[in-house]
């Protein structure tokens, strides 16, 4: 039986559409059963529309983040979801959001981490003078980018490198690692 999992994003989703594709191999260890946004407007909650998958969405202005937390959490529990995959979804979750999922939600994160937590990754990597930049999917944890790391992929800083073709490469590198992590992961 495949497990069933939420994506949660704030824009277009491209990772969340490498999940879906995944979902639909053959051997995929998991559905999705839910994507839900903090955007109302976001492009990739159209995409999964178009594609059958359920969608949330729930704008957090105006209010308490517990309870805007707690709206994902029901639509997420409604759906059946087991499993939360974070896919550009741009907002830092609570600790109690996150002791409530323990160990149930993975993140993909444009850096090879334990390097460069948080925003401009690739301008980091490349003003460090780093040979290879990349990406990892690790657990979310109270700590941000922090939690066990379970999969990555390097990708070369070339000569002249700008951050936005950098980021480019390491996006299409994305789109390979966390599938496969994924369902990695969800099959332990």
């Amino acid at each position: 039986m495949k497990r069933k999992l939420g994506i949660l994003i704030s824009g277009r989703g491209s990772n969340m559409q490498a999940l879906v594709e995944g979902s639909r191999l053959p051997d995929a260890p998991y559905e999705v059963a839910l994507v839900a946004s903090d955007k109302p407007d976001a492009a990739g909650l159209v995409w999964a529309t178009e594609h059958g998958i359920p969608t949330f969405a729930q704008s957090p202005k105006g209010m308490v983040k517990a309870d805007y937390e707690a709206a994902i959490d029901s639509a997420l529990r409604s759906a059946g979801v087991e499993a939360i995959a974070l896919a550009g979804y741009m907002r830092l979750l609570s600790d109690d959001f996150v002791a409530r999922w323990r160990g149930r939600i993975v993140n993909i994160h444009p850096s090879l981490l334990p390097l460069y937590k948080g925003l401009d990754t690739h301008q980091r990597a490349i003003d460090a003078g780093d040979s290879h930049g990349g990406c990892s999917v690790h657990l979310v944890t109270e700590e941000l980018d922090g939690g066990e790391v379970l999969g990555q992929a390097r990708v070369p800083i070339l000569p002249g490198d700008t951050p936005a073709a950098l980021a480019e490469r390491v996006l299409a590198e994305e789109h390979k690692l966390y599938p496969r992590i994924v369902a990695e992961w969800l099959s332990r």
